[in-house]
């Protein structure tokens, strides 16, 4: 990849970690486009999917939406895994959890069946500690 996606990738995790919550790819797009007016929906597509492929960020598949890997190392660079992802419906905060035990049993479980299971995507909704379960969703 060249110095430009380089450092395209670079302004989307930016955006993403400034973020106080999961960002969809055309509200990254708006918020690059102060920077650059002229931008263009593949080339934010094109970042993230770089930045998956690397484990920088995660993809939320229930909102549509990004958000950054909370397990990055202090260098920056992320570390392979796969992730459980708890969503308040209520706040909308999110949470990054490993399982390895429990994603090296869903895979297990799913090759006994012939499946050959290629990523584990586990999102688990509901409210968060700080919402509570008295609270009701909206």
């Amino acid at each position: 990849m060249g110095k430009r996606g380089e450092k395209m990738q670079a302004e989307v995790l930016d955006a993403l970690k400034v973020s106080e919550a999961p960002m969809s790819a055309y509200e990254i797009l708006a918020a690059l486009r102060g920077a650059h007016p002229k931008i263009a929906p593949t080339t934010v597509y094109r970042a993230l999917k770089a930045l998956l492929e690397h484990g920088r960020i995660h993809r939320l598949e229930s909102l549509n939406a990004y958000m950054t890997c909370q397990h990055l190392h202090t260098d920056d660079a992320a570390h392979p895994h796969q992730s459980v992802l708890s969503i308040c419906d209520d706040c909308g905060a999110v949470d990054e959890s490993e399982a390895p035990e429990l994603l090296a049993s869903l895979g297990d479980m799913l090759v006994k069946t012939g499946f050959q299971p290629q990523r584990h995507v586990i999102e688990v909704h509901g409210r968060c500690a700080d919402c509570g379960p008295e609270r009701s969703v909206r």
